[in-house]
């Protein structure tokens, strides 16, 4: 396997390193030489657009926004004027279907691949390659990716054509931090109720409550642990996404448009860098009681 992998964050940086793992001969590339650097010393090779281009049939990018996305591949010197005919590009990015649908459509008129493949897990299971992958593209594309899918993660899913991975996405995320904005509320009542929030946590977790969001943050709002492995400000683009596509398609999102004003919240109050397990937070102020420890 060879690629080339732009994008070395809080998500792109362990899932790079499992196709390292894998045995893939990887060019990378980021504004953060530090990650650079430290990918290079794990068996990767620095390489900017030109040389990614020239070298890699496969480029795999994961960037912070669709703004990012375009500027990498159709800015000036963009990514997209070094392709090969017959290259195959992976955004694994969180955008909107549209922003997919656009990149498709400019690389399919130099006959390069596009997929669209945005990712679940946050952090842990980039760490630990388990990853899910959401693809949306042509089946060739997509059996191209697979191996490189196979190394980071634990399924990858062609859903249907360009833009539907984006917007399985969007579905995902509006579930997840709505999950968590039910938990926080309802943790928020148990401690100021009285109830010892661990103890609360054991009961209800092996019962029509538990869940792997449960689990994964009712700890990290416990130990006040929103040291971020899913940024409140990527989640807050996400929900925007959500409700500019939403909307562009008349559909009404009554709960999801009240969470996006509780991180808006939360971004004003500085805490727009941590884990949206901080969306507890919110509630925390309404209710004046935090979730934590109760002292033995």
């Amino acid at each position: 396997m060879k690629a080339g992998f732009i994008g070395l964050g809080i998500m792109g940086k362990p899932m790079a390193k499992n196709l390292l793992k894998a045995g893939c001969e990887l060019y990378v590339n980021d504004l953060n030489k530090d990650a650079v650097a430290e990918l290079v010393a794990g068996g990767a090779k620095e390489g900017d657009y030109e040389t990614i281009g020239k070298e890699c049939d496969i480029v795999l990018m994961i960037l912070p926004n669709g703004a990012i996305v375009q500027d990498v591949l159709f800015g000036e010197n963009g990514l997209a004027g070094y392709l090969k005919p017959g290259t195959v590009v992976c955004d694994m990015s969180s955008v909107t279907p549209t922003e997919s649908c656009t990149c498709a459509e400019k690389l399919a008129a130099m006959q390069i691949g596009f997929v669209d493949s945005p990712v679940s897990g946050g952090e842990p299971k980039a760490i630990d390659g388990t990853l899910a992958f959401m693809a949306g593209g042509n089946e060739a594309d997509f059996e191209k990716l697979k191996p490189y899918f196979d190394a980071m993660g634990a399924s990858a899913l062609l859903i249907g054509k360009s833009g539907s991975g984006s917007v399985t996405k969007l579905t995902n995320q509006v579930i997840v931090n709505l999950t968590i904005a039910a938990v926080s509320e309802a943790f928020v009542l148990c401690s100021k109720a009285g109830a010892d929030p661990e103890k609360v946590y054991q009961a209800i977790r092996g019962g029509l409550a538990g869940s792997v969001i449960l689990d994964a943050k009712v700890p990290m709002m416990i130990e006040r642990n929103f040291k971020p492995g899913g940024k409140i400000s990527i989640n807050h683009k996400d929900i925007k996404n959500v409700m500019a596509t939403a909307h562009s398609i008349d559909v009404p999102m009554p709960l999801t448009s009240q969470l996006f004003e509780i991180m808006q919240y939360l971004k004003v109050t500085g805490h727009f860098d941590e884990d949206h397990a901080g969306i507890v937070q919110y509630f925390e102020k309404l209710a004046g009681v935090e979730v934590k420890k109760v002292n033995a």
